[in-house]
């Protein structure tokens, strides 16, 4: 069972032509933002349409989940919610 990062948020369904610079601008009213990741193709550099927002503290990444989660942006409706990370592997 994967657990939740409570500052980070994952952006589905971007338009790949939403850039990182527009995704911090679009989550910036919300708090301090930390990092914003645009996930790419290795090979051609383009976006995959989707993207991480990191914020300070966990009430402006609740926030930003509220408010922007099925939200148009760039003529897509996009899904916000927590990030979550992998349970490190216990060993014996």
């Amino acid at each position: 069972m994967a657990r939740r990062v409570a500052s980070e948020l994952f952006i589905s369904r971007l338009s790949f032509y939403t850039t990182a610079g527009e995704l911090e601008k679009l989550f910036a009213p919300f708090g301090f933002i930390k990092e914003v990741r645009l996930v790419k193709d290795p090979k051609t550099q383009r976006p995959k349409g989707f993207g991480f927002v990191k914020f300070a503290t966990e009430v402006d990444a609740r926030n930003a989940v509220k408010s922007m989660n099925g939200r148009i942006v760039d003529g897509r409706l996009i899904f916000v919610e927590f990030a979550e990370t992998p349970k490190p592997e216990r060993t014996s």
